[in-house]
């Protein structure tokens, strides 16, 4: 792996901080000035070639027989999201007779993911029950435009999903008032938001959802209280700082611990195995964000601010009984008002439900169902 990661912006390299630092919810903070690592970043140059042909492989039929291929058709797409260009996946149902207009489903991929992992899978398994269903990258990653690139930004993902449907509606093949969302970990909770202030979103499914505000601020069990994050924020001052006076280039962290150890929580592990290997690596999805102009964003957001009062929808809610994420989806069971299910499946982990068949499988057969009751198919 190369000793620097190449930003898209210009070419300009900048570094991926690990080492010294402080706690971030999950992660490391940079300290100014400590030495740059870029172990946790991923780029396509850095997979062989016999990976390349992997990931095609593995994501252009993800957990699909021959025959479920025939039932649906992905079509490559790009829709406008203000003076961004989004990149995105179009999953069709096939055998539609011509004309038909279809209930259509918005899935909003994990942070650190993009549209080939988790999102195009159940984007695919919609499509194969009758479902128009659109897996998107996010503003700022993957093959989705703005920059800088590489930046998480809550309100900005919002702002995507509410972009989506736009697009969606605007289809001949879709019903544009039976649209719903499904959003994966970070996905769901900002589903969640863009819902509470867009009805034009009927029915919205979570599926291991991350409050991500909120996680990084508490810590991923949600144990720390708010004001753990200080010490961050402290530090992301003295970066920017850097940036700012000394021309340092701008700093990275990874989404998931590259090197994990002892305190790592299992979760974290278990993903780092997901996106850092052959099991669901993509050369989009190259394990950073930017630190300073993410952190700062990422730290006031709060995915269920107002959810009691604004979420009017029905929603239904996925999580494993062994996921370390689990508060966050009983915490939002809890506070919504709205019609609501709360499904734990027994044994799942959080990453269990991002291409582990058999919990892939047990968050479908509650989506399906409940996706058609209040979409209609």
């Amino acid at each position: 792996m190369r000793n620097a990661a190449t930003d898209r912006a210009g070419g300009k390299t900048s570094e991926v901080f690990s080492g010294p630092g402080r706690p971030i919810g999950n992660f490391t903070a940079p300290v100014a000035g400590a030495r740059p690592d870029v172990s946790g970043a991923l780029d396509a140059a850095d997979l062989p070639p016999d990976d390349h042909a992997h990931l095609r492989t593995h994501w252009d039929t993800p957990h699909r027989t021959h025959a479920q291929q025939q039932e649906q058709m992905m079509e490559a797409i790009t829709f406008p999201n203000g003076q961004i260009t989004m990149a995105g996946n179009l999953y069709l149902p096939g055998g539609a007779a011509p004309g038909t207009r279809h209930a259509a489903v918005v899935v909003v991929h994990p942070g650190g993911g993009v549209k080939e992992q988790a999102a195009g899978l159940y984007a695919s398994k919609l499509a194969e029950q009758g479902f128009v269903a659109l897996a998107f990258d996010a503003s700022f990653q993957g093959d989705s435009g703005g920059e800088p690139h590489h930046l998480e930004d809550p309100y900005a993902r919002v702002e995507d999903i509410r972009a989506a449907v736009d697009h969606i509606q605007s289809l001949d093949c879709v019903d544009p008032e039976r649209i719903g969302a499904l959003g994966v970990c970070a996905g769901g909770g900002y589903s969640v938001s863009a819902a509470m202030t867009d009805y034009r979103i009927k029915a919205l499914t979570t599926v291991s959802a991350v409050n991500i505000g909120t996680s990084f601020r508490r810590g991923w069990y949600g144990t720390d209280s708010d004001a753990a994050a200080v010490p961050t924020l402290r530090a992301l001052a003295e970066q920017r700082t850097a940036e700012a006076t000394k021309g340092a280039d701008p700093a990275y962290l990874p989404y998931v611990p590259p090197e994990p150890d002892e305190t790592t929580p299992r979760d974290l592990v278990e993903a780092g195995d997901y996106y850092l290997t052959p099991r669901a690596q993509h050369p989009n999805a190259k394990n950073k964000f930017l630190f300073t102009r993410s952190v700062s964003r990422i730290f006031t957001f709060d995915a269920f601010h107002m959810v009691e009062d604004l979420l009017t929808q029905p929603i239904l809610i996925v999580a494993g009984s062994e996921a370390g994420s689990l508060w966050m989806s009983t915490e939002l069971h809890g506070r919504v008002r709205s019609a609501k299910q709360l499904q734990v499946v027994e044994g799942g982990r959080h990453m269990s439900f991002y291409d582990v068949p058999e919990y892939v499988d047990r968050a479908v057969s509650h989506a399906v169902p409940f996706f058609r009751e209040h979409l209609g198919r």
